[in-house]
């Protein structure tokens, strides 16, 4: 199978559940501890592994003892990274997680990607999707240039509004974005879908349009939600081996919204990945 080339952020993720979520001024005793590697990019190409996918990151790490953390967390769950600054020595992108038991609503404060600078050329031979989540501009720049040259599917995370995205949007085939993305002009991608939580995911092609329910879960965590639908759906169209029609989208659709339910349905950040394998074909 063609690998899932995915592009941008990965953050190390300090994730505590807590039974409340603080207000300002007040300490909370936490449940629970974990470490692990985030961020949109890195997670959904956990998802690609753990669904059967070959798997590939190209993201921001550097030599940090925090970094190490990540690659080697990211490379146990069969992700192939690599960092286009290896020499960096200040410390990734670290995220403060909480979760709240009952429902898994988490807040999360993050630097993520600001004031690093990547450039470097991204290897997209022979994949069958390019996943790109925005965060590193540059990169995302030169990796789309490469996939639309080279005939590889462009899915786009779009969570939120990023100023790269005026230059980036018209080279993406897929535009993957939440309820709340608001984009500064009409989206004339070929496939434009909206996700909203446990609403219906809405899809529209140029000459059509249609919703896929989501399955009713008992959410536990919904750390990494967003960005899990977003590796199962790149890897949907990896399998497929171009553009998705209308035809094709309900099935992909259903696919990662499968995958996003399993990962809420489990409590921490990498005890989804085995269960996630059931949905591998």
């Amino acid at each position: 199978m063609r690998p899932v080339v995915t592009v941008g952020l990965c953050t190390v993720d300090l994730v505590q559940r807590v039974e409340r979520l603080p207000e300002p001024g007040q300490k909370v005793q936490s449940a629970s501890v974990d470490l692990a590697a985030g961020g949109p990019a890195a997670n959904a190409a956990v998802a690609v592994a753990a669904l059967g996918g070959d798997s590939r990151l190209s993201t921001v790490l550097g030599s940090h003892p925090l970094a190490r953390l990540a690659f080697q967390d990211l490379t146990a769950c069969g992700v192939t990274v690599t960092d286009v600054l290896p020499y960096r020595v200040a410390p990734p992108a670290v995220s403060a997680v909480s979760v709240r038991e009952s429902d898994g609503e988490r807040t999360v404060v993050s630097h993520n990607a600001s004031g690093v600078t990547a450039t470097a050329d991204i290897d997209v031979t022979g994949a069958g999707a390019l996943l790109l989540d925005g965060h590193h501009p540059e990169l995302a720049l030169r990796a789309a240039t490469a996939a639309r040259a080279a005939g590889v599917p462009v899915v786009l995370d779009a969570g939120s509004w990023k100023p790269v995205l005026a230059e980036l949007l018209p080279l993406v085939d897929v535009c993957a974005c939440s309820a709340a993305f608001e984009p500064r002009a009409e989206l004339t991608n070929p496939v434009v879908i909206r996700t909203a939580g446990p609403e219906p995911v809405h899809w529209s092609t140029a000459s059509s349009s249609g919703e896929v329910p989501v399955r009713a879960t008992d959410a536990r965590d919904t750390v990494g939600a967003g960005d899990v639908w977003h590796g199962a759906a790149a890897l949907a169209v990896a399998r497929l081996g171009r553009v998705p029609g209308a035809a094709d989208l309900p099935s992909l659709i259903a696919y990662a919204n499968e995958a996003a339910a399993i990962r809420v349905a489990h409590e921490g950040p990498r005890t989804w990945v085995l269960p996630m394998r059931g949905l591998a074909s």
